[in-house]
């Protein structure tokens, strides 16, 4: 810790949480030897699978993660999300999450934060005493408050993300070098901000290893060509964080959590192209880009990934479903999409959550209508062109999925059981003694 903390003479307890996106916990778990960090993290402590939210994206979990709530909270449900009553679409940064973060209210406690490369804090927060916004960020130049951070961050080549170009490439010997490199930076300024900051919640996030799963992950799985490379990535991951928290005083309770699964990805699904071969969707162009091409007898178009919106009357601009036939429209979507099978007659959906059982709060008003959440080896996208191929390949070899989210608490008196990711920031706060009231989150505390 720093100077100033050192010598405050507070007493009150501390957090710090490292993220690890998309890191799913068998890959921890099932290779004990491989990552010994973890697992003395996990004997020392409480570690678990927990579930992550629907859709298990990281632009919806990063915001539902840092404030507790589901997205019809938070406002924020994936990586493109529509304007009510139009059909405008937008990218969602920071700026759009309309719940209160875990830190603010460590802020409003009276105390300091530290937040680092989370997804979806662009831009920049003023009211924390340090802020690198993370993942959809435009660059360094502009995601570092205050000034100074950028100044130090810049000599660390620090960047905001890998470059997932590299990814597409066949020969992957440069993504990985890029890889490594981002994250090599990423822990030197973690370890510099957490030695030298006097905070009381850091929160900073490994992004890189969601990056390395989705054009490797496959290689791990089934024994492909940059396997060792895949674990030797992950071992560095694992001793940077055995080496952060080896640098935590004893007042100080470490996190360490992805925000959801990863599997092996054979297919990418193109819904769009899907619904429009099956009479759900139509366009009034050759050349459709957009959301806004869509022609007025559409019934049904989707938004990655796999969300799929009723062309509503009264909801959409040109809506063409009564709002009397909105169930059994509705019913009979749901329906296909669980009867739909891939090239090989493996089920393409592994379940299909309906609005109602995901969403409510005050932004639930663009929430989609249906949640596909696909079966392992399925991506589910969403493109808005015609004469596409419903089932494609592509230079990504690993998708996300709802179940095998990581939960590290180095707490043994956690209790972790059928936790899921609103449960960490009421955790947060019952660690730092912040008062809160349960009704506020969908989750609880795992204390």
């Amino acid at each position: 810790m720093g100077l100033f903390d050192r010598l405050r003479g507070d007493e009150s307890p501390r957090v710090a949480f490292i993220g690890i996106d998309g890191v799913p916990y068998s890959l921890l778990s099932e290779n004990e030897d491989l990552f010994p960090n973890m697992a003395e993290l996990a004997a020392d402590g409480t570690a678990s699978e927990i579930s992550s939210i629907v859709p298990p994206e990281s632009s919806a979990c990063w915001p539902s993660l840092t404030t507790g709530v589901n997205p019809g909270e938070t406002g924020v449900y994936g990586f493109q999300d529509r304007e009510v009553g139009t059909y405008d679409t937008y990218v969602p940064m920071g700026s759009e999450v309309q719940a209160t973060r875990v830190w603010d209210r460590v802020q409003e406690d009276g105390r300091k934060a530290t937040v680092m490369n989370v997804p979806v804090t662009f831009p920049p927060q003023r009211n924390v005493q340090r802020m690198v916004s993370g993942f959809l960020s435009p660059g360094l130049e502009k995601a570092a408050y205050p000034d100074d951070v950028r100044d130090y961050l810049d000599t660390l080549d620090y960047r905001i993300d890998v470059n997932p170009k590299l990814g597409h490439d066949e020969n992957k010997d440069a993504f990985i070098e890029d890889a490594h490199e981002t994250i090599d930076a990423r822990f030197e300024a973690f370890k510099h901000y957490l030695e030298e900051d006097d905070w009381d919640l850091f929160f900073g996030v490994f992004m890189t290893t969601d990056r390395v799963n989705h054009f490797l992950f496959k290689d791990y799985e089934r024994d492909g060509q940059y396997k060792d490379e895949f674990i030797e990535f992950y071992q560095a991951v694992d001793d940077y964080i055995g080496r952060l928290r080896e640098t935590l005083p004893e007042d100080v309770t470490l996190i360490v959590a992805s925000d959801h699964g990863f599997t092996s990805l054979d297919y990418e699904v193109h819904f769009n192209e899907w619904l429009r071969e099956n009479g759900w969707l139509s366009f009034n162009t050759d050349e459709p880009e957009e959301l806004g091409d869509i022609a007025d007898e559409t019934r049904a178009y989707s938004f990655i990934p796999g969300r799929f919106y009723i062309n509503l009357e009264g909801r959409e601009p040109r809506g063409s479903v009564p709002e009397d036939e909105y169930d059994a429209v509705r019913d009979e979507l749901k329906a296909e999409l669980e009867a739909l099978e891939g090239p090989e007659g493996r089920p393409v959906v592994d379940r299909v959550v309906e609005k109602e059982d995901a969403f409510r709060g005050d932004h639930d008003d663009i929430a989609p209508d249906l949640v596909a959440i696909p079966s392992n080896g399925f991506d589910l996208k969403s493109g808005f062109k015609a004469d596409s191929e419903v089932f494609t390949t592509g230079p990504r070899n690993g998708m996300h999925n709802f179940d095998d989210t990581s939960l590290y608490i180095d707490d043994p008196d956690a209790s972790i059981g059928d936790a899921d990711l609103f449960d960490i920031a009421p955790t947060i706060l019952d660690l730092m003694d912040i008062e809160f009231n349960r009704s506020e989150f969908d989750g609880a505390s795992l204390l």
